[in-house]
């Protein structure tokens, strides 16, 4: 605790401020969508389910009518042979790593990957070891130390939620397949965004193992979804706790997952993010301020600022000029890789990206 308020990077909770909105998931505003959640209702009303839980876990009282009938749908839309529906995306994480691979397995994951794959990991028997970040050369480095025909799993996101950059899919699904490797893609920043994934995008679906969707950021929603085979779908069942003892989501939040994703299928909504992804891409180039920012094309773009004293001030003096702008801070990140996150959205307009902006652009250059 001392350590942590030494290093400026003790965490607190804090309200949530009436400020223009950089910070949330919530891409396509769907959290705040009336026309979603006046669905939702229609969707419940129509189907006579007037239930405020789920009464128990999905093996017991918990598998209401609309859980089969939503994890139909998610097969079609992320053309899937299989989808399992989790409460979180935390717990289809360590769900999956902590029961599918084996002892004498080993997991190869990027250095990046989000904390719940790695607290999955560290519950299973396998043993594992992280590659450089997006580094396809140095996981063959390590593949060839490991004995022959030997399960690996290799894991990686599809849009890095520190970063918001994306691994070449294509070269490490093609690698994964010529050397029998299992692909693992968590695709929770990607989907919603870019569609129904980077995967389906790329057209890698043979050669992946799982993907991992998640519906708390870009559906404004809550839940996750292990997608893959029937046979894995089976052994979740059994054996991945994370789903077996907990209760199930109510039947609004599928419901929820469910509208949400026929909206986006409705909607221009996704193509307007898209333009405003542009827009805030040409706008940090005018304003050079492209050496500051990592490399992105998603709605996740990340300013690094070394220094947790440094980023805080920043991102200080953006709130009080009402941008609602957060600091990454180490060691969420490593020391030295400190950040602001912007996360932008459909509502985001034009005005507010070039303001947020050059305000940046001027609070860098005075603190030097």
């Amino acid at each position: 605790m001392e350590t942590r308020v030494s290093q400026e990077a003790f965490r607190t909770l804090s309200r949530q401020q009436s400020q223009v909105d950089f910070s949330s998931n919530d891409y396509l505003g769907f959290a705040k969508s009336e026309a979603l959640f006046d669905r939702v209702h229609q969707h419940l009303v129509s189907k006579k389910l007037k239930l405020n839980g789920a009464t128990g876990s999905r093996l017991l009282s918990g598998n209401h009518d609309l859980y089969p009938q939503t994890e139909k749908f998610l097969c079609d839309f992320y053309h899937s042979e299989a989808a399992l529906i989790f409460n979180s995306g935390y717990d289809a994480n360590v769900g999956f790593f902590a029961s599918v691979p084996q002892k004498g397995d080993y997991i190869l994951y990027d250095e990046y990957i989000h904390a719940s794959i790695r607290d999955g990991i560290r519950m299973c028997l396998a043993k594992s070891h992280k590659f450089k970040h997006n580094d396809l050369q140095e996981l063959d480095i390590l593949v060839k130390r490991l004995p022959k025909d030997t399960t690996i799993y290799v894991v990686t996101e599809s849009v890095f939620s520190m970063d918001g950059d994306s691994p070449n899919l294509l070269m490490l699904s093609k690698y994964c397949d010529e050397n029998k490797l299992f692909l693992v893609v968590d695709e929770a920043h990607a989907v919603g965004v870019f569609g129904n994934g980077l995967c389906v995008a790329t057209g890698i679906l043979d050669q992946t193992f799982a993907r991992i969707v998640t519906f708390g950021k870009a559906f404004g929603s809550h839940g996750a979804a292990i997608l893959g085979s029937n046979e894995l779908k089976e052994y979740l069942v059994n054996f991945a706790r994370s789903f077996i003892y907990t209760t199930g989501l109510p039947p609004h939040a599928i419901a929820t997952i469910n509208e949400a994703h026929h909206l986006l299928q409705e909607s221009e909504v996704a193509a307007v993010l898209g333009k405003r992804i542009d827009y805030f891409l040409q706008t940090k180039e005018k304003l050079s301020l492209d050496t500051l920012f990592v490399p992105s094309c998603s709605a996740v773009q990340c300013a690094v600022i070394p220094g947790n004293i440094k980023v805080k001030n920043i991102a200080t003096e953006l709130q009080d000029k009402g941008f609602e702008v957060k600091p990454i801070l180490s060691p969420t990140v490593p020391e030295g890789q400190e950040r602001l996150r912007f996360c932008l959205h459909s509502y985001n307009s034009e005005l507010e990206i070039s303001e947020v902006l050059q305000l940046l652009a001027t609070f860098v250059k005075n603190e030097g």
